[in-house]
């Protein structure tokens, strides 16, 4: 009673002072209750509570297959492994290189040893070049000290490779997919993952399915280069409906070197049928030229290049004639010599018929050199006829038909000889 005595006079004093500035009772029971109690309940409620992980999962843990297909559709890819992100919800917070265990410390101190015995030789070898392009023009540009430089430049970058290649936090942030692709390491690890797989499959495709020789007689693809049909991501040798291919497609051409290179970009039909010659053609259906890729530059949306410039021959959807077999469209990447530009106005008047812009002859004529590769195959389909109807496509509603081949004379049947 005495703790509820002390505490009733300052507001008794409160209740005289308020009545002598005019202030009602009921003002007075409303700024008591909001100094009581309700200020610990406003202050829950705006409490922001945290939202539910399947609500907001977090990419760095998700392993429900659910909740990561709604992070895709979202834009946004799980990181790392299924197996590491499940470790990783039971596991402390630490940082990678701060792990306690001994012999996982003891490791990162050799390690680190052989990185500073690296950026040594680095140094060194940055000072050498220097002292060779420090040289006067006439000596510059004498074949031996070319050479010589040429020589340090790619010991250079490979010692720049060995520095960070047995880091084990350039490989964890690589596997996560957060790798620069502007630093040789990130660059020279993404080359040897597209090799050991994505490759080989390329090169599969284009030599079982024949394109190499029939397009090109060799093509040693030294860029990944990735086909999309709006947002689709068509696999190598994939058929594609005529529908979807009636837009040009968007490419994902990745360079593993430093710098920036001019290509030119190639689609060719090689399953054109010719009735009257019984046997097929060749047909361009996309030229481009002076098309900037580089390591970090690599989306290329073939619709989007500049027709006064770089666009030689629009895209021509490609479509297969109702009793055909299917055709085989081949996608190249070819690199212009020393990456210098080329006339686009002369090509563009001497390359304006697209049965007769051989890939072989452009190959030869201006120089190029095959560097990347797709395919995709095309067929008849429900859609065909009405994308030959929008291109105004010759003999649209015309069906081939294999000609009868008649049989040898020993294998003719005979009634007579049945008898």
């Amino acid at each position: 009673m005495a703790h509820c005595e002390r505490a009733s006079r300052p507001l008794l004093q409160c209740l005289q002072k308020s009545s002598l500035r005019g202030l009602s009772a009921v003002q007075l029971q409303s700024t008591r209750a909001f100094q009581t109690t309700a200020v610990v309940r406003e202050e829950a409620q705006a409490e922001t509570k945290s939202q539910p992980f399947y609500k907001a999962p977090d990419p760095t843990l998700v392993t429900s297959p659910r909740l990561e297909r709604r992070l895709i559709r979202q834009g946004i890819a799980p990181v790392g492994s299924r197996r590491r992100r499940a470790a990783l919800q039971d596991s402390p917070n630490l940082p990678f290189e701060q792990l306690p265990y001994q012999c996982f410390q003891e490791a990162r101190k050799v390690l680190l040893g052989d990185r500073d015995e690296k950026l040594e030789e680095i140094t060194a070898t940055s000072e050498k070049i220097a002292r060779i392009q420090s040289l006067p023009q006439d000596q510059l540009m004498q074949q031996g000290t070319k050479s010589r430089l040429r020589a340090l430049e790619l010991h250079l970058e490979k010692l720049t490779v060995l520095a960070d290649i047995n880091d084990p936090l350039v490989k964890k942030k690589f596997e996560d997919g957060m790798g620069d692709m502007s630093k040789p390491i990130y660059r020279y690890l993404a080359d040897q993952k597209w090799r050991d797989y994505r490759r080989k499959i390329l090169v599969q495709r284009i030599t079982q399915m024949k394109v190499i020789p029939d397009v090109l007689p060799h093509c040693d693809p030294i860029v990944d280069t990735k086909l999309y049909f709006g947002r689709k991501l068509v696999q190598p040798g994939e058929f594609v409906n005529s529908q979807a291919s009636s837009t040009a497609p968007k490419l994902d051409i990745q360079l593993f070197e430093g710098g920036e290179k001019l290509v030119t970009i190639a689609v060719v039909d090689s399953d054109v049928p010719n009735v009257e010659a019984d046997s097929y053609d060749y047909q361009t259906h996309y030229l481009a030229v002076n098309i900037p890729i580089s390591a970090i530059n690599t989306k290329v949306d073939l619709s989007q290049l500049s027709a006064d410039s770089q666009v030689v021959l629009p895209w021509l959807p490609p479509v297969a004639q109702k009793g055909s077999p299917y055709h085989r469209l081949s996608i190249f990447i070819l690199e212009q010599k020393d990456s210098q530009p080329l006339d686009f106005a002369a090509i563009k008047g001497r390359e304006s018929n697209r049965d007769d812009a051989l890939l072989r002859t452009l190959q030869a004529r201006y120089h190029l050199k095959p560097i990347g590769a797709h395919l995709f195959r095309t067929v008849w389909d429900d859609t065909t006829l009405e994308v030959m109807k929008q291109i105004g496509f010759p003999e649209a509603d015309m069906e081939l038909r294999r000609k009868r081949v008649e049989p040898l004379p020993y294998k003719r049947r005979n009634p007579s000889t049945f008898r």
